[in-house]
């Protein structure tokens, strides 16, 4: 099966489970994909073990895509860029405080907590996994991926701080987590700088390269793309011109090892706020919002049908799923504190929507950012097992969380 062919089964796939999921199980969208395709994928190992190889064509189908790779340099960078897109810069600076705190301190602490308590978790488990895998592991669960659940919160009329404060936190920190998660790899010897002597001064000047260098790669593509939006009126061009943007500077970002998911969202803030009200007609501003929503929509399909397949190439030794199950209270716990002790800090200035902390906690959704971050480990046993506990977590996250948040933030 060549590429174009698995292209094809996905979109289909996608296609055909979001019409059953509209149709008949009224799920939000991307909860809805990921329950049906996790159905399916249990569904195809129960035959197999009844003598039925339906199995072995879906991992075919599979074992063409390298979800690590389609995502974190395909997808990722039109997904964040079409959630930048709708991000109000005045509303992000009033709660600039909140999200820089959580995107950044709140990962970084998340990241050794979770790394830290999961390495005397998986030792009782009898998993012998090095600490810096721990704190890889930490680095990769810490993102929260808010796809699913800000559908949730515009349906039921939540507060529009509260949704910047979500949909801003899960941009930055996406970014940030990527940057750990690479200087973690750095350390352990397995990344791209592994070559490098490992120092404080390395690791210092590798996540200042990496995060400042992406946020100023951002301001200046996103300046000179919007001055080109600015001298023409044709929307068809305008939205080669921020394809080109997304893509292209995505790619530049990475041969630059500078952070592209932090470039992007910079980019795409610049873009839906000055570009969308000084560079654009109106005409322009709605079919730039139409392309993107649409792209949004169809890669949001093909990754949680993708997330719901990679089912059936996990080796599920119980042991793994165990721990995993473990790690989802760990992983609460853990974003209850980070998120509680900033927030309670900034009360004493500052007021904040009702339930503010438990509903940041619930809805700190883990997605396919840590599937695919998982997947970057090198193979062994660390991998493996690192692997299946990150998919217990997250399948937990989008499906129970995904489904209940709403019920923190409904109107008594």
């Amino acid at each position: 099966m060549d590429l174009i062919q698995t292209f094809a089964a996905l979109i289909t796939l996608a296609a055909l489970f979001s019409y059953i999921n509209h149709r008949f199980i009224k799920l939000p969208t991307t909860i809805g994909l990921l329950v049906i395709s996790l159905v399916l994928s249990l569904a195809l190992i129960a035959l197999g073990k009844l003598g039925v190889p339906l199995e072995g064509y879906a991992q075919v189908l599979l074992q063409q895509v390298d979800f690590n790779k389609a995502l974190m340099e395909g997808m990722l960078s039109a997904l964040l860029f079409a959630g930048a897109l709708h991000v109000s810069i005045e509303d992000l600076r009033e709660q600039k405080w909140v999200v820089a705190t959580l995107a950044s301190v709140g990962v970084i602490c998340s990241t050794f907590m979770v790394g830290f308590a999961s390495f005397y978790i998986f030792g009782w488990f009898g998993l012998d996994i090095p600490l810096i895998y721990c704190l890889l592991f930490g680095s990769l669960i810490s993102p929260t991926d808010p796809i699913a659940v800000l559908g949730i919160l515009k349906h039921l009329g939540a507060p529009k701080s509260l949704e910047t404060k979500i949909a801003g936190e899960s941009l930055f920190n996406d970014g940030i987590a990527v940057v750990i998660f690479i200087v973690m790899l750095g350390i352990a010897g397995v990344g791209g700088h592994g070559d490098e002597a490992v120092s404080a001064g390395s690791v210092i000047k590798l996540f200042l390269q990496e995060a400042v260098g992406g946020v100023g790669f951002g301001l200046i593509a996103g300046y000179l793309v919007n001055r080109m939006l600015a001298s023409i009126d044709s929307y068809q061009v305008e939205i080669l011109l921020t394809l080109g943007l997304v893509f292209g500077g995505y790619a530049l970002a990475g041969a630059l090892h500078i952070s592209g998911p932090i470039f992007v969202v910079v980019a795409g803030l610049l873009i839906g706020n000055r570009g969308r009200k000084y560079a654009m007609s109106d005409r322009t501003r709605e079919h730039l919002d139409d392309f993107w929503e649409l792209i949004d929509e169809i890669l949001n399909a093909v990754l949680f049908v993708l997330i719901g397949l990679e089912v059936l190439i996990l080796s599920f030794d119980m042991t793994y799923v165990y721990a995993g199950l473990v790690m989802i209270p760990l992983t609460l716990g853990v974003r209850f504190i980070t998120v509680g002790i900033p927030v309670s800090i900034m009360k004493l200035r500052k007021t904040f929507t009702p339930n503010v902390v438990r509903i940041l906690t619930w809805g700190g959704l883990r997605g396919g950012i840590s599937i695919a971050l998982a997947l970057t480990l090198p193979a062994g046993e660390s991998r493996e097992s690192l692997l299946v506990i990150t998919y217990v977590v997250v399948i937990f996250s989008i499906i129970v969380q995904g489904l209940t948040v709403g019920k923190l933030i409904k109107p008594e």
